[in-house]
């Protein structure tokens, strides 16, 4: 068996996209049995280090190609690898009418469609419609995700599969460090995009006057870049929360470690999480979030593990958030609850769906 996986980037981009589709690269590369290989197609990705890429595969992959955001060489490199490949895992909904193109080529060449989120949340197109129902199966990563395209799409219910996403393996801290005595920092990540208000930044901005009233230490540490940085610097500004906001721009996986460690609580009370891989990282670590009763984000955060807000509602969160610091959490509870999400339970999932 051939496998080729369609990914729009695994390393040119920070979302959670990207980093979920390297898991379906490990996990293809280790479900795949003696004799079978495993090649990838990335549209994106200018250049990839095989060191990187080696952290996610083994010797099962036997090819990759980069496309340098080039439609047209991705597409001429579909045409040459699905020639002599039996099944194409396509990461993106907008790479799925080319792997339907190729299944109508070579016969016998089935296709499966990873499903995240706001992307499959809308009517689709004539030809993606025809791509998404010749899909062998459509992995959804939230039970939400799901309910969304069956609103869109007549696919046959038991073609639309949950398979949850996971915690990256190397992201997974050894033992959690316990949360800072009489600690107050919220910690957010995200990307800080101006079409991305969605993800509730400046809620939480909005949210901080209400939480240092009650406790005055309080402060809200922002991960992220992206052209929406100014509007929330001069949010910051209008309230005066100069000494209560700060902002640390792009860090690294080891410096965003840290960043777990020093906090208290992580929030992220987003709109449209398909499913929200950071909530994991931050059970992981062993805090508690906070995120919005909306999209697949209430399949991830569970009472033991955070709390969960009505999107916008700014003096909910308030509430939430000094509620959440006072409170003293199960760190068990929390590492217990992104064992549920782990890899070896994801790459269990993928291997019935593809031996199915």
């Amino acid at each position: 068996m051939r496998y080729l996986l369609f990914t729009p980037e695994l390393f040119a981009a920070e979302g959670g996209i990207a980093r979920i589709l390297r898991l379906y690269l490990k996990a293809l590369c280790e479900v795949a049995a003696e004799r079978d290989s495993v090649e990838l197609l990335s549209l994106n990705d200018r250049s990839i280090e095989e060191r990187e890429l080696r952290q996610y595969s083994n010797r099962k992959l036997s090819d990759w190609t980069v496309c340098n955001r080039s439609k047209l060489d991705f597409m001429k490199a579909a045409f040459r690898l699905s020639r002599s490949c039996d099944v194409i895992l396509c990461g993106h909904i907008g790479q799925l009418p080319v792997a339907w193109a190729m299944s109508k080529l070579r016969g016998g060449l089935s296709y499966y469609l990873v499903a995240h989120g706001i992307e499959v949340w809308r009517p689709f197109s004539l030809l993606e419609r025809r791509a998404v129902l010749g899909a062998k199966a459509i992995l959804c990563v939230s039970d939400y995700t799901r309910r969304r395209i069956l609103e869109y799409c007549r696919v046959p219910p038991e073609r639309l599969l949950v398979l949850p996403n996971a915690l990256d393996p190397h992201l997974a801290p050894k033992a959690p460090a316990p949360p800072p005595a009489n600690g107050s920092v919220v910690l957010t990540i995200s990307r800080l995009s101006a079409s991305d208000g969605y993800k509730g930044i400046g809620h939480l901005i909005e949210s901080m006057p209400a939480v240092r009233s009650s406790i005055p230490g309080a402060r809200l540490r922002i991960v992220g870049r992206g052209d929406g940085l100014p509007a929330l610097q001069e949010l910051v500004r209008r309230l005066e929360l100069k000494d209560a906001v700060e902002f640390t721009g792009y860090l690294s996986d080891d410096e965003i470690h840290k960043e777990f460690e020093r906090c208290t609580l992580f929030a992220l009370p987003s709109q449209k999480e398909g499913f929200g891989l950071v909530y994991l990282e931050a059970m992981a670590n062993g805090r508690p979030c906070l995120g919005a009763r909306e999209g697949g984000t209430p399949e991830v955060i569970s009472a033991d593990t955070g709390v969960l807000v009505e999107y916008g509602n700014v003096a909910e969160i308030s509430q939430a958030i000094t509620d959440s610091l006072r409170r003293k959490w199960d760190l068990n509870a929390l590492r217990q609850r992104a064992q549920y999400f782990s890899y070896l339970r994801f790459k269990e999932r993928l291997a019935s769906v593809l031996h199915a």
